[in-house]
């Protein structure tokens, strides 16, 4: 009897089912063998953890299949999809969903534990069982909470003849890979706090623990970080509006376990490298899957609005939340039991490398802390004091930046700075050269906004190179006085172009601080290669973990200007225009040559036919669409955008109006691409981390001998 489309999605029903059998196997017998030593109960933790990853994978390819053969006898497919559909949108229809994502979710969830399964053989055996056990414990409750009130097999007593289709805002490439890898790092996190709460169990967090636990977070952070700038593309190009965040209750669900993971993987450094920090990186492990958690829960719960969330039936939001206060309840008071036997070991005076990453550690932790509240306070403010309040983005602007400018300006005293003591005289002359870069190319754009002659930047950078080059001993003599002199300068430049210009000098400043960020970074790279010939050589014999750092730190920098940049210098013109007329915005020409009316797989759009002119020459065609879904019943907006390194023309074509015109709205957004570009350097430079070969775990590190370099980590 040959398999029919009802058996596999029964089959994968079954699959999802024993799944969560094995998973309350692996909670247990492994933890109570662990507490035992018996370790023939241990060893039951790695078969199951891979049975886990098989069965749960099983069902979730049944799901893709209904999706793809468009089996309408599952409620989910009929809700979430449509035979006229692209095959793309159908496949990615899976997650466009509560049901499916959370599958999804777990899929994930025991793809980690699989692997923590495959690669821990370097891990103490107890370790291991325990590390495994707790991953089982979260996944027990993801699957009882698919099972009994998310499933994704509920039948229909009568199948429709058609679907109702995806929301139209999910049927985009964007938003297609968004969410696979946001949930590789919400869910990746879950070994990060697995690892914490088996060491808690353990009552031992050494070294080893830090060097363990490092690639984890790392691989998690790196995913988060591809699929919140995914999420930003997608926002940027698709609704329509011209922004890249907006600070979106979804947004911050996202953002935060980025800012914690980020704070974790710097501390664990501490830990590994020092054995200090232990009880502050073990609760940023937990709070990392913990505000991952609360992602779930806002995302799901319907209690917070957003264009991205689920909405769904808010008692679900109930048991997401009971999940979270079990787990992190539980870690939080074992944490409290156990804070005796995580007693530092590792001293370190005020000026050093540990000091550094203590501030950074504490800026991101505060900034955290400023978007949870941020993104909270309008639920606190409904349940406690009966308001209605919104939060928005100037709020999270103001209170927010002042933090990660901080943190730009810490990071390269943090990765120049030695371990245990180090003194600021010695660090200052080294990075002399980013500093005078990045406060000539401030005075240069600052000069250039005012519209004065560039001359006069000009010849600050060569009389600056000149006194770099011949007076270097001197300047090195007053580098204790260069950070206030600089700070000072700065702020004077600062107001003095406020004042007269009567114009913002965010876009500058930001330019100097991700100038100073990125050249103090090649500065490490650079003082890493030794202090004499054979540079090139050493430099390509550096651990990959130090090219890592320095290239993640660099796409920080570049992120950090390209979003000042952006917002400072962005220009706006909303206008109706007629068919034929030309408009100029700022440096570009823009015609609205022509309008019409067309059919797509699943849509039909309004295309607007416009042509990009700059110095009278034509640049580009530009088709913005304004398209209609008539299944879901729903419009969208699809900007068209002239793509540069410099900046990028934008372009939304709006309704008719009365006089026979169309409303157009005209971005030119300066440096846009920026803010992805050092996203993705920043994802690089964690993967170049990650494929070193001392992250591995039980894996020591490679003896390579490179003369005078010296590794940051």
């Amino acid at each position: 009897m040959p398999i029919t489309w009802f058996m596999i999605t029964e089959l994968g029903h079954f699959a999802l089912i024993l799944a969560f059998a094995v998973a309350i196997v692996q909670m247990i017998v492994p933890l109570v063998g662990a507490s035992y030593n018996r370790r023939d109960w241990m060893a039951v933790a790695e078969p199951a953890a891979t049975a886990q990853f098989l069965l749960t994978g099983f069902a979730f390819a049944a799901l893709t299949y209904a999706f793809v053969v468009s089996d309408f006898s599952l409620q989910l497919v009929t809700l979430n999809s449509h035979t006229a559909k692209p095959m793309l949108y159908k496949i990615t229809g899976v997650w466009g969903n509560h049901e499916g994502s959370m599958l999804l979710w777990v899929l994930i969830l025991t793809l980690f534990g699989a692997m923590a399964a495959w690669f821990g053989g370097g891990l103490p055996p107890t370790l291991r069982a325990r590390v495994l056990a707790v991953q089982s414990a979260v996944a027990v409750a993801f699957f009882a909470f698919i099972i009994f009130t998310s499933n994704p097999f509920i039948r229909m007593a009568v199948p429709p003849f058609d679907g109702q289709d995806l929301n139209p805002l999910l049927q985009d490439p964007g938003l297609a890979f968004h969410p696979p890898f946001l949930y590789l790092g919400y869910v990746g996190l879950s070994m990060s706090f697995s690892f914490a709460v088996a060491a808690l169990i353990e009552g031992r967090v050494d070294a080893a623990w830090g060097r363990w636990v490092r690639p984890w977070t790392l691989a998690a952070w790196v995913f988060l970080t591809i699929g919140i700038a995914l999420g930003s593309w997608w926002a940027y190009y698709e609704l329509g509006w011209g922004g890249f965040w907006f600070w979106d209750p979804v947004e911050n669900a996202s953002f935060m376990p980025w800012l914690i993971a980020a704070a974790l993987l710097h501390s664990a450094i501490v830990v590994e490298k020092r054995e200090a920090l232990k009880s502050w990186t073990i609760l940023l492990a937990i709070l990392a899957f913990g505000f991952s958690l609360i992602g779930a829960f806002i995302v799901r719960s319907g209690v917070l609005t957003s264009v991205h969330a689920f909405a769904n039936d808010p008692e679900r939001g109930v048991y997401l939340l009971i999940i979270t206060a079990i787990f992190m309840g539980g870690a939080l008071v074992l944490f409290a039991i156990r804070a005796s036997a995580m007693e530092a070991k590792g001293v370190f005076s005020l000026v050093s490398r540990e000091s550094a990453l203590v501030i950074n550690n504490v800026l991101l932790a505060v900034s955290c802390f400023i978007v949870f509240i941020g993104t909270m306070w309008p639920l606190v403010a409904d349940l406690l004091f009966d308001r209605k309040l919104s939060v928005g983005p100037p709020f999270f602007n103001q209170a927010f930046t002042p933090f990660m400018v901080l943190l730009a300006i810490a990071i390269p005293f943090g990765s120049l700075l030695p371990w245990k003591r180090g003194r600021m005289e010695k660090i200052m002359p080294l990075l002399l050269p980013a500093l005078i870069i990045s406060f000539v190319l401030l005075i240069l754009a600052v000069v250039i906004e005012a519209g004065l002659s560039i001359r006069i930047p000009i010849y600050v950078a060569i009389i600056a190179m000149i006194l770099f080059l011949w007076q270097r001993e001197t300047l090195e003599q007053l580098s204790k006085f260069i950070i206030p002199a600089f700070i000072l300068g700065v702020s004077l430049i600062a107001l003095v172009f406020t004042i007269q210009t009567g114009q913002s000098v965010l876009g500058p400043l930001g330019l100097a601080l991700g100038a100073w960020v990125v050249f103090a970074a090649i500065t490490e790279l650079w003082q890493r290669s030794g202090k004499s010939g054979a540079r090139l050589r050493r430099l390509a014999g550096l651990p990959r973990a130090d090219w890592g750092k320095a290239v993640a730190h660099a796409g920080f920098g570049i992120t950090i200007f390209g979003v000042a940049g952006l917002m400072a210098w962005q220009q706006e013109d909303i206008r109706v225009a007629q068919i034929g007329d030309r408009f100029d915005v700022g440096i570009h020409e823009i015609e609205l040559r022509n309008v019409q009316r067309a059919e797509g797989p699943n849509y039909i759009t309004t295309m607007a036919e416009m042509i990009v002119y700059r110095n009278g020459r034509q640049v580009e065609v530009l088709r913005p669409e304004k398209r209609f879904y008539p299944v879901a019943n729903m419009p969208t907006t699809e900007a068209a955008i002239k793509n540069g390194i410099l900046r990028d023309v934008y372009l939304v074509i709006g309704d008719p109006q009365a006089n026979g015109g169309w409303a157009v709205r005209t971005y030119i957004k300066p440096f846009a691409n920026w803010i992805w570009a050092g996203s993705i350097i920043m994802a690089l430079g964690g993967g170049l981390s990650l494929s070193d070969r001392r992250h591995r775990i039980g894996a020591g590190a490679r003896k390579t001998r490179v003369p005078n370099a010296v590794p940051a980590e």
